[in-house]
């Protein structure tokens, strides 16, 4: 069978998009980790598959796929390249698409500077639905981390995520910390893990550990819940640009029950076919 796809990314945070929208395609694990490879396949963070929508009130329908072969259920820098695909693919006449995912419904539209906003939902910072393993909500949840007690702040975008404020990113212990943390029996579902260094109340730089991928040039969901984190610890206001090691997002939000709105460029790099 050949599959064709799109090589694209949103801030160095890279995919393949497979359009399954008339044709069904189905990825073993085995498959996905192959074309990952990026010496011996294509290479990329993650694989997204555009599929036809479950319901009259949705558009479409996409799946994801880490480069370990696992399915997730949220990507803020995907999803805005599943949207610019949409677009320059002509999927759609619309501006503003919905989609169904695993983590429930996005909203997803471009505007006149052809950036891409995303409405990724309201945070859930329920411990049960993160998930963590606490009895109860905290600002702060202290995890034994190789013998030493680490605080992180913790909240779901779709995904979990488990944040850290450090001083400075460039000297952050992102691998070492990052790999221990991600798969720390705290987090049942294992955790995307954030290293948050504070400028100001409008700016903030992060370097993200994201599971089943290492570290990435970007994590559109991990901005999110970064600023999320941050505006909670009252250490941020609503509106924050959040510096990626790819480049720069917008992140906003209202507060508790309100949606998080991220807002950044999305871009297509090449075009190909493999085969099954």
């Amino acid at each position: 069978m050949k599959v064709n796809f799109t090589k694209m990314h949103g801030l160095g945070n890279d995919f393949i998009v497979i359009d399954a929208t008339q044709t069904p395609v189905s990825l073993t694990p085995e498959i996905i980790r192959t074309l990952a490879d990026r010496h011996f396949g294509i290479g990329y963070d993650q694989v997204l598959i555009i599929e036809p929508p479950s319901s009259d009130v949705v558009d479409f329908k996409y799946r994801i796929f880490n480069a370990d072969g696992g399915e997730v259920y949220q990507c803020g820098n995907g999803a805005r390249c599943f949207a610019r695909f949409v677009f320059d693919k002509k999927l759609s006449n619309k501006d503003k698409i919905t989609v169904e995912t695993g983590a429930g419904e996005l909203v997803l539209h471009k505007d006149e500077s052809n950036f891409i906003t995303v409405n990724m939902g309201i945070p859930i910072h329920d411990p049960a639905k993160i998930p963590v393993q606490a009895d109860q909500e905290a600002r702060f949840y202290s995890v034994n981390v190789q013998g030493m007690e680490r605080a992180v702040g913790a909240v779901s975008m779709g995904n979990p995520h488990a944040v850290m404020e450090v001083k400075d990113i460039k000297s952050a212990q992102v691998e070492e910390l990052g790999s221990a943390l991600e798969s720390n029996p705290f987090f049942p579902d294992r955790a995307n893990i954030g290293f948050m260094q504070v400028v100001n109340r409008h700016y903030i730089k992060l370097r993200v550990y994201e599971r089943g991928a290492s570290e990435t040039l970007a994590c559109g969901s991990g901005a999110c819940a970064a600023v999320v984190i941050g505006i909670e610890r009252k250490l941020l206001d609503d509106e924050v640009r959040v510096r990626l090691l790819g480049g720069m997002l917008a992140i906003k939000w209202e507060g508790r029950g309100k949606p998080v709105f991220m807002k950044g460029p999305a871009v297509s790099v090449f075009e190909g076919y493999f085969e099954v």
